[in-house]
């Protein structure tokens, strides 16, 4: 349990949380998931990207950037049309929030402009949105809560003392930044990590630290695990074992609670009985769809094959 002081829970705590034998893990991370979600539904959220490459990050993980030769081509922002016909697939396959990704490092305040029509868009179907854009200033944060903006994702993607060996165009304290930001607009904080990109476990502690001492913790927390993208410097990173990523999401449940914890990029790899064994351990949101912006990601019948199978259901829409 979080010891007495500043932090709800300090990293040594939550190493020791790792730390646990794997069954007592379980045990404990699913007592606190069936006391916090007792209905047990998934949120399905389906993730598109509304302009893809060029990103003048040097992100280790992403085949988006510019420094990298990976093939993907710098294009430009897709038109609201496109937006809304992809929101009601999602809407019509069952997704209740929609993710809008762009690969800015930070977005100048005429690319807010039209990311709002896509948003005012969206929001008009019934879904929740949700939008991934790189670096904010505070008054665009603003506009974005004014447009619609229900979710702001702003992974920290790895711990402070690990994040110059995974990117070198900015600091740990920009993500911080933009997150204060985007909360104090009243936007819901979606903020997670990547497992895998050779750090070492202390490093997943101490990111599942940061996360959980955030006050308040986020309101979604995405848990990935790399794909290796030939091109990108972590191309050949060694894989994480599949029942340490279960031991994040364990974690992660039992230090925010009331999160939806979602397993994101790198699930298809994952395969469904480690799936199986993320959803046993708190995780009850994924990504849901053919594409998680460039990635592969399980099509809509194998999610849903996958989900009767374990006798899950999907949220349902309240709009």
């Amino acid at each position: 349990m979080p010891q007495a002081g500043a932090l709800r829970w300090p990293a040594d705590a939550i190493q020791a949380l790792l730390d646990l034998p794997f069954m007592e893990l379980m045990y404990r991370a699913q007592a606190v998931h069936r006391q916090h979600w007792p209905q047990g539904e998934i949120e399905l959220a389906t993730l598109l990207s509304v302009k893809t490459g060029g990103c003048p990050e040097n992100c280790g993980y992403c085949p988006q950037s510019s420094e990298f030769d990976t093939g993907v081509k710098a294009g430009k922002l897709l038109s609201v049309e496109e937006v809304t016909c992809a929101a009601k697939a999602a809407r019509d396959a069952g997704a209740t929030r929609f993710c809008m990704g762009a690969a800015w490092r930070a977005p100048k305040d005429r690319d807010i402009e039209k990311m709002n029509e896509l948003i005012a868009a969206v929001k008009d179907l019934g879904l929740q949105t949700c939008a991934t854009l790189g670096m904010l200033q505070p008054h665009q944060a603003v506009a974005l809560r004014s447009a619609g903006l229900d979710y702001y994702n702003h992974n920290l993607d790895t711990a402070p003392e690990y994040y110059q060996d995974v990117v070198s165009t900015r600091q740990y304290q920009d993500r911080l930044d933009t997150l204060a930001a985007v909360r104090e607009a009243g936007i819901s904080v979606c903020c997670g990590g990547i497992i895998g990109m050779g750090e070492a476990p202390v490093h997943r502690a101490g990111l599942i630290a940061q996360l959980a001492n955030m006050q308040p913790y986020p309101e979604s927390v995405p848990i990935n695990s790399l794909v290796r993208v030939p091109g990108t410097p972590l191309a050949d990173s060694d894989p994480a074992d599949p029942l340490d990523f279960v031991r994040v999401i364990a974690v992660a449940r039992i230090t925010m609670p009331k999160a939806r914890v979602r397993l994101s990029a790198g699930r298809q790899q994952l395969g469904e009985a480690v799936q199986a064994l993320c959803f046993m351990a708190g995780a009850n949101s994924i990504f849901y769809g053919d594409k998680l912006l460039v990635t592969g990601n399980p099509d809509v019948e194998n999610d849903a094959r996958l989900l009767r199978k374990l006798g899950l259901q999907g949220l349902r829409a309240t709009a």
